[in-house]
């Protein structure tokens, strides 16, 4: 696979990294699959590359005072948990399933953000017990590891409307929390995929070594944008996911 395809891969999921608080394996996956790769090394590759690209973009919003550390180290560590499991769920699916459950999730984040379901910040949240709101955190992050992870997302698109919505959180608290989310489900989901041989390194460092310059991109449009084009932008993202999915399930299936 051609280097510079990669860099521009690398670069466009880092813009989406930092400007949304996402992985960018809803780009990175779809993208890769359309260039011959198979699933669980596409899975592989876009949860290596988050290591970089969140890490990066963590410490660019601890550097600007956006990043709510406190908050953040409960989630991940939720993350971090759930995360472990992957490389045994991706090993023991067919890419079959695996494209199928990636579709599915595609279609349904698209349609939250298309009819605006629980995106906005709760203003009474359920939950203000402090004990209460840490248990959430932490189980909020280890379903989102177990599940986004094993398909090659961050899963700062599930995590975020939980936060938002059950503890208040407003937008731009939750988007540096995502993206420090994704630090630790990435690091773990990558150890639990390089065990079972599903990562290409190479590929992976190239794409994640060019999001770093992507990340840092995309933290700085976010503070150029209004909520409602950035809300626009998110819709985009994911009709060009789930359009280049349907493509490969398709082929897949051999109806192309």
């Amino acid at each position: 696979m051609a280097v510079e395809i990669l860099i521009i891969l690398g670069f466009t999921s880092g813009v989406a990294a930092g400007f949304f608080g996402i992985g960018g394996g809803v780009i990175i996956v779809p993208c890769l699959l359309i260039l011959g790769m198979q699933m669980e090394y596409a899975i592989g590759v876009s949860i290596m590359q988050m290591v970089f690209s969140s890490t990066f973009g963590s410490l660019i919003n601890i550097f600007q005072k956006k990043l709510d550390i406190y908050h953040g180290v409960f989630v991940g560590l939720g993350g971090l948990i759930g995360a472990s499991f992957s490389g045994i769920i991706v090993d023991s699916l067919s890419s079959q399933i695996l494209l199928l459950l990636f579709l599915l999730l595609s279609a349904v984040s698209f349609y939250k953000y298309v009819f605006n379901v629980k995106t906005q910040a709760n203003p009474t949240p359920p939950i203000t017990n402090p004990f209460k709101q840490k248990f959430l955190m932490i189980g909020a992050g280890f379903l989102t590891g177990i599940f986004a992870v094993s398909l090659g997302v961050g899963g700062g698109l599930i995590l975020a409307p939980i936060l938002a919505y059950y503890l208040g959180f407003d937008s731009k608290k939750v988007v540096p929390i995502s993206l420090f989310f994704i630090i630790f489900a990435s690091i773990s989901g990558s150890l639990s995929l390089a065990a079972h041989d599903l990562i290409d390194f190479r590929a992976g460092i190239i794409i994640g070594i060019s999001s770093m310059i992507g990340v840092s991109f995309g933290i700085y449009l976010i503070s150029k944008v209004t909520l409602h084009n950035h809300r626009y932008a998110l819709i985009g993202i994911y009709a060009f996911s789930i359009i280049l999915t349907l493509w490969k399930v398709a082929q897949s299936f051999g109806l192309l």
